[in-house]
């Protein structure tokens, strides 16, 4: 994790702010000592009172319960599978098995605004994820249960639904139209304090961070800190301009960094969740690097901006395009690429079918390569389209085996790639291959779904390593 100490000058320099903050915003006698300078910065705050009483009721708190489980473990002495896995790659005999532990009952909590009168909730995907039970309390008090509409890991959405009528709810703002310096607002449930508002500014804008490659972050210096995931960021206008999602922290608590999710990029996410159920992205089959400085000299140009393509896959978009390693993308349908990480999201964005028009630079001159974007595989979890509901009525996402893990499994069927709920519950693990549920073959994500809707007690036939075992399933 990144280290960042705030020096004792910084401290003092923010504690004159608020302090000024406060004492401007009381009313000043004639005879008090107010200079023109300070009175134009008193003119000048923010105001957030109008903001949170008029748009505070649209946010709400989520609660969530995980259940308590029994799941296997690799061996009743405390080895988990990563260890027995060590154990078999040196040869070592490892007979343990069939050992089970309790993982014990999760709460969590978190934080999110409804978006539509009927009761349709944004919030973080990392809010809802696994959780067997969804509580959203209004600022009223009221509470509803909660139903997941879709979810999308990467770029950490979740479209939360409740039955209500006549909720008030919040207009999204226009997330391109935020300047770097502007005041914003969080309101949210940070360790469960329902309805906190905290303040800042704009600290900066398109923030690539090292494990989301398809988020543009908004970064502020507003205290977020944990529950208050999935909470809205304000401008001024009371309109949100981003969902809160992370912060930076070496000690799990605020240290003047937080990142919001776009509110573009959210409602992109939203309507496909609502809509499809699922996420669809785009990709034209390229490897790509950042422009370093001296791979830039050696390319013969005056700045290091760009992605430089160092692998085409063969047979993809892109080399059916006429996209040759070495090339140097400069910029996608007119909007400039300045470092490598600006390609997965702009590209990702793209619906397959459409034309990345693709500026280049090759062999020092410029030249313009329309690619056909094609659909790139999810990886993530969805619950809204019929299949990938009942895969999470089950509890666990999977997908097809590959040839290649099908011919070394010498199996056909789906790998588990996430295990939860009633499948965790029953002693379904990730890595788990199923090979069939109740007597049907399952090679395709469509055969499991149809056993799933007409079946509550199932029997599923598991490939794990080279041993096969029936589990049975109750679905409520």
């Amino acid at each position: 994790m990144l280290t960042n100490k705030l020096k004792p000058a910084a401290i003092a320099a923010a504690a004159i702010v608020f302090s000024g903050a406060l004492f401007l915003s009381t009313p000043v006698s004639a005879s008090s000592a107010l200079t023109p300078q300070s009175a134009s910065a008193a003119a000048q705050l923010p105001d957030f009172v109008q903001l949170v009483e008029k748009y505070g009721k649209g946010v709400v708190n989520i609660s969530t319960v995980r259940e308590a489980r029994i799941v296997e473990s690799a061996d009743p002495f405390g080895f988990d599978e990563r260890h027995a896995e060590i154990f078999r790659r040196f040869g070592f005999p490892f007979p343990f098995g069939g050992g089970t532990r309790e993982e014990p009952e999760r709460r969590g909590t978190g934080s999110g605004f409804i978006i539509s009168a009927d009761g349709l909730i944004l919030t973080n995907h990392h809010v809802v994820d696994g959780a067997d039970e969804i509580k959203v309390r209004l600022t009223d008090n009221r509470e509803f249960t909660g139903k997941v509409l879709g979810s999308d890991a990467k770029t950490d959405i979740a479209v939360v639904k409740i039955d209500a009528k006549d909720l008030p709810y919040l207009t999204m703002g226009n997330s391109d139209e935020l300047k770097v310096g502007e005041w914003v607002a969080a309101i949210g449930s940070p360790f469960g304090l329902d309805n906190t508002v905290t303040a800042g500014i704009v600290s900066a804008k398109s923030r690539k961070l090292p494990s989301d490659q398809y988020v543009p972050f908004i970064q502020t210096d507003v205290a977020v800190n944990p529950g208050n995931s999935g909470g809205p960021l304000f401008n001024m206008k009371g309109e949100v301009v981003g969902i809160n999602s992370q912060i930076f922290s070496t000690s799990g608590g605020f240290m003047g960094l937080s990142f919001a999710i776009p509110s573009n990029l959210a409602m992109q996410i939203k309507d496909q969740l609502v809509k499809n159920g699922k996420v669809t992205r785009g990709r034209i089959g390229v490897v790509i690097q950042t422009v370093t400085q001296d791979l830039a000299e050696s390319f013969g140009m005056k700045t290091p901006k760009g992605a430089i393509v160092s692998q085409v896959e063969k047979d993809g978009p892109a080399a059916k395009a006429g996209l040759q390693e070495g090339d140097i993308i400069t910029a996608v349908n007119g909007r400039e690429i300045e470092d490598s990480v600006d390609m997965p999201v702009l590209i990702g964005s793209m619906a397959p079918g459409s034309i990345a028009k693709l500026s280049v630079i090759r062999n020092n001159k410029n030249i313009t390569i329309d690619v056909k974007v094609e659909e790139a595989d999810s990886g993530s979890a969805s619950s809204g389209e019929a299949k990938a509901a009942a895969a999470e009525k089950l509890g666990v996402t999977v997908r097809p085996l590959t040839s290649d893990e099908a011919k070394q499994a010498e199996a056909e069927g789906l790998l588990v790639t996430r295990s939860s709920g009633a499948a965790r519950k029953a002693g379904i693990r990730e890595g788990d291959i199923i090979i069939n549920v109740n007597g049907v073959k399952t090679k395709k994500t469509d055969d499991l779904a149809r056993v799933l809707e007409k079946n509550k007690n199932l029997r599923v036939l598991v490939q794990r390593r080279d041993g096969r075992i029936f589990i049975p399933v109750r679905l409520k």
